[in-house]
């Protein structure tokens, strides 16, 4: 999604730049298709139509057979069973077309789905087909992209679609849904509502400065701000504690020399980062790399192996840098080698993290001959053969996860994006706030509260910018 134009016929959303809505230069009347189910086999399989010719381009592929109708003419939203018709088939397949021939759908264009066998080559040749009669293939958050111009969804409906769609968990799919229903974005549209009353009633007073009338009294004035101030500076505090709990975690790799932190950490990052040597003491600086865990980013980190008694000054330098790693990190993995016992400094180390949720025991070598070592709760692995490392990547998703705040209804992206324009939008409204308690002008107060408009639009999508688009729909997948 790269080329974008204004749209001024639709002033009721507009781009930071001020030439109204933005949208992509062949979208309004392109008619776009999309394989919507999940890649591979299945039962069932779902072709996306959306777009002024979303109708015709599905009747020259679906024959109706119950009610046996022209589909063409379908005036309201129905479900319609019948055949699928494909140019190089020898027969014809069954299929339900669902239909919004008018501006009721999701998009609030018309749309179709054709609902058919899940045969990965049989929704590819009904697609190709569908583009043959004049659609073109949608691009990634087309179609929410289409109903987010259209004023179906906000942008935070928006990223909360994707939120439901990369969602983990139960946890992370309440928020999304919470957000996706409207909670967010109701509660922001309400605090701009609110600062453009107050902002019509200061602009009145301007106009009428030479009457002496008097809209808003000078105390309601700093109430009110004082007021939406408290909430916005609330919830950008939620916003940045919830992004900055999941947007780079730090999970350091801990432990004796040669135990197998470095094989661990190239196991778990899929490429060969550290150096594994079977002599102790290779890794002396740390290595970091960024990776994602259930879609939980994280940066994971090898340390040097623990020295109880450097021997010279690099050693020393190195094991101060390590134990800077670990006390910078949100979890630790603490790395036991399996083949054999406990040393004093491990033992007093499990001792000391038994009940330390910021630690997560590793016992490595797991493929190699062992010596029994009982502790509950460690995972064993082995980064040779992959045992156990499946079941790592969850428990440390599980880990970062359970460190997030408290706050059903947003999801991480939208912390992500919106966490500055909220806290903006809290000094501006903390400004007005001062200027209407010295009664410093009104003219101060409006520019003020106009700088909180425009970051709270920005949140909502009332004001934005191709690039705010751009890097929200192009994380979306196809058909979505």
């Amino acid at each position: 999604m790269t080329a974008w134009k204004a749209a001024p016929h639709d002033p009721s959303i507009s781009s930071s730049s001020g030439q109204g809505k933005i949208v992509l230069v062949d979208h309004p009347d392109d008619t776009i298709a999309a394989i919507a189910s999940a890649p591979g086999g299945a039962a069932r399989g779902i072709v996306r139509l959306s777009g002024p010719r979303a109708i015709d381009c599905l009747a020259s592929v679906f024959l109706a057979e119950t009610p046996p109708v022209d589909v063409r003419q379908v005036r309201t939203a129905r479900v319609v069973s019948g055949r699928l018709r494909l140019t190089h088939f020898v027969s014809t397949l069954p299929c339900d077309a669902y239909l919004w021939p008018g501006s009721r759908s999701y998009t609030r264009q018309p749309t179709a789905e054709l609902h058919t066998l899940g045969s990965p080559p049989l929704l590819a040749a009904a697609l190709r087909e569908l583009c043959a009669q004049g659609a073109r293939l949608a691009r990634p958050g087309e179609f929410t992209l289409r109903a987010f111009l259209a004023g179906r969804l906000d942008l935070t409906q928006a990223e909360a679609v994707l939120g439901v769609i990369d969602a983990a968990d139960r946890r992370e799919l309440d928020a999304a849904l919470a957000q996706l229903a409207g909670g967010l974005g109701a509660e922001l549209t309400g605090l701009r509502d609110r600062l453009l009353d107050l902002l019509a009633h200061l602009e009145a007073g301007l106009d009428f400065v030479e009457e002496d009338i008097e809209f808003i009294s000078a105390g309601r004035l700093v109430e009110e701000i004082g007021e939406v101030q408290a909430i916005v500076a609330a919830l950008a505090e939620r916003m940045a504690g919830r992004s900055e709990a999941l947007e780079c975690a730090r999970v350091a790799l801990a432990g004796w020399p040669n135990v197998g932190k470095s094989s661990l950490f190239n196991a778990l990052a899929g490429q060969q980062r550290a150096i594994v040597s079977p002599q102790p003491g290779a890794t002396r600086d740390y290595l970091s790399v960024r990776i994602a865990l259930g879609g939980v980013p994280c940066e994971l980190i090898d340390t040097a192996g623990v020295e109880s008694a450097p021997a010279c000054e690099i050693g020393a330098a190195a094991q101060q840098s390590s134990a800077e790693q670990r006390q910078r990190s949100r979890l630790e993995l603490l790395c036991l080698d399996g083949t054999r016992p406990l040393n004093a400094w491990e033992q007093t180390r499990l001792a000391d993290s038994a009940a330390d949720p910021r630690t997560l025991v590793v016992i490595t070598k797991a493929d190699a001959p062992r010596r029994p070592i009982d502790l509950p709760g460690a995972i064993e692995t082995s980064s040779a053969s992959g045992q156990g490392l499946d079941l790592l990547r969850e428990r440390i998703r599980e880990r970062l996860q359970q460190a997030l705040p408290a706050d059903e209804g947003i999801v991480l992206a939208t912390s992500l994006r919106c966490r500055e324009s909220l806290r903006l939008a809290a000094e501006s409204l903390a400004r007005a706030g001062e200027i209407a308690h010295l009664a410093a002008g009104e003219e101060l107060i409006a520019v003020e509260l106009r700088v909180a408009l425009d970051q709270l639009g920005q949140v909502v999508g009332a004001v934005y910018t191709e690039d705010v688009l751009d890097r929200i729909f192009s994380r979306f997948c196809i058909g979505k």
